[in-house]
């Protein structure tokens, strides 16, 4: 099986993994600084991070029983697996969505049930309970909004696969690593009891891609579990001390958001300007087709032109599409310009 890479180019604009074009706040880099002077570096870190996870906790209004937190949301994701995934075990997902549902299942020998979304790439409830009903899956997968086509599912779809996963014994995760950017979340339907976890990510909106870490909020069940499955200290001392400090800069975080979602509305009128296809986003990136140079043809040409989007050419249903970060004004306005000269 292939592995699941972005391609990392020496190019001027680096618009393909969805990173925030913006470094974190001076002042958060001077606090990291100095707390890792006091790291004893000769002793393990927390094990159970509970310091963080009370901070994190205190983001989404619930305790740290609640939060379950480790190295980038994909170490998240594939810790569920491995607690709730395996042989003899089936995850589902609908596509187009985020690849490593699927592949981190794989990973895990956990058979993966594979639905398709509607012709908008929205969820189709229907083919929601078809999937649920053939596969009783015991993980199911819901990306919103979705990765790489920008979606945001409503809540009473998610209400309503949730019913869906529930009655089959299966757990369903709300992957929201774009979470900050849609007008609504998931986590107001989580708690005990309820077959439900949120995972989010530190490396988008808190614009910490370099530090590789996430979480996630759920029963705390389920957080329970995982902590019997995940290795003992897999998350050092020196991320544990960035995601604190981090969480301390909340507003700067959320400033940063308004600003993205302003120039992401921007630069989806620059696209619409240009003979392209494009779908809504309520995330940092937005999907779009070229229609007079294919897809792939489009994208070495931006390379040579020293700009860099993701080609999702080969993804499930998105035959020549194209995704792009939202950058700076000046990297999007570079963008749009060379997309310009290839397209027109």
């Amino acid at each position: 099986m292939e592995g699941y890479h972005s391609p990392q180019l020496d190019v001027s604009v680096r618009l393909n993994t969805n990173e925030s074009p913006e470094p974190p706040p001076a002042g958060w880099v001077a606090e990291v600084a100095d707390a890792v002077r006091s790291v004893d570096w000769h002793r393990y870190p927390d094990r159970s991070a509970i310091d963080l996870r009370a901070a994190v906790g205190g983001l989404h209004g619930v305790g740290p029983e609640q939060v379950f937190v480790a190295n980038g949301s994909n170490e998240v994701l594939q810790t569920l697996l491995l607690t709730y995934g395996g042989p003899g075990r089936t995850a589902a997902v609908w596509e187009p969505t985020y690849a490593l549902h699927a592949h981190i299942s794989r990973l895990t020998g956990t058979t993966v049930a594979v639905g398709e979304r509607a012709d908008d790439f929205s969820i189709d409830l229907d083919e929601v309970h078809r999937v649920v009903d053939a596969s009783s899956p015991s993980v199911a997968f819901l990306c919103s909004p979705n990765n790489p086509t920008g979606m945001v599912d409503p809540e009473s779809t998610v209400r309503a696969t949730l019913e869906a996963v529930a009655a089959a014994d299966g757990l369903l995760v709300a992957d929201e690593a774009y979470g900050q950017f849609a007008p609504w979340s998931a986590v107001g339907l989580v708690g005990d009891g309820v077959p439900l976890v949120v995972t989010r990510t530190f490396s988008k909106t808190w614009s910490m891609a370099a530090a590789r870490l996430g979480y996630l909020v759920g029963p705390a069940e389920v957080v329970e579990n995982l902590h019997k499955v995940v290795l003992p200290y897999h998350l050092d001392a020196f991320k544990q001390l960035a995601g604190l400090t981090a969480v301390a800069h909340r507003a700067e975080m959320e400033a940063r958001v308004a600003r993205l979602v302003e120039e992401r509305g921007r630069l989806v009128a620059g696209l619409a300007a240009l003979p392209v296809d494009v779908w809504p986003s309520g995330a940092n990136f937005v999907l779009f087709r070229p229609r007079t140079v294919p897809g792939r043809d489009t994208w070495q040409a931006l390379v040579e032109r020293s700009v860099l989007v993701r080609d999702c050419s080969s993804w499930p249903r998105l035959e020549g599409c194209l995704r792009v970060t939202i950058g700076t004004t000046q990297e999007d306005d570079l963008f749009l310009h060379a997309l310009e000269e290839i397209l027109t």
